[in-house]
């Protein structure tokens, strides 16, 4: 059976690929000190389904291309905000306009 790996997609720039990080934990084998290895993986993404930030399950498979050699499974979990929020950055500005605006009239009724 093919391997399942689960990571984060840490990018979806390429056409029907999605890069997937997958975090490890290891324990040195003489000093007993825990770290972190991180690997990246290429995968296939049939549907441009996956965007950066989506927590993701892909699978071994045949290789699809010179560094490509899993395909995505299924998307588990998609984060709450994404990176690319401009909107909400520009919703923040537009507030802080608004309370501008509101105390100069304050000060103008006094």
């Amino acid at each position: 059976m093919a391997r399942s790996i689960i990571g984060t997609v840490s990018s979806s720039k390429g056409d029907k690929t999605i890069v997937v990080t997958v975090h490890t934990r290891k324990t040195h084998p003489l000093y007993r000190k825990q770290y972190t290895v991180t690997s990246k993986f290429m995968a296939h993404d049939e549907k441009n389904e996956a965007q950066t930030g989506d927590k993701v399950s892909i699978i071994e498979t045949r290789p699809l291309s010179a560094r490509k050699r899993h395909i995505l499974e299924r998307i588990i979990e998609k984060p709450a905000l994404r990176e690319d929020s401009l909107t909400l950055t520009q919703a923040t500005a537009a507030e802080k306009q608004v309370t501008k605006i509101a105390r100069a009239k304050k000060v103008e009724d006094e």
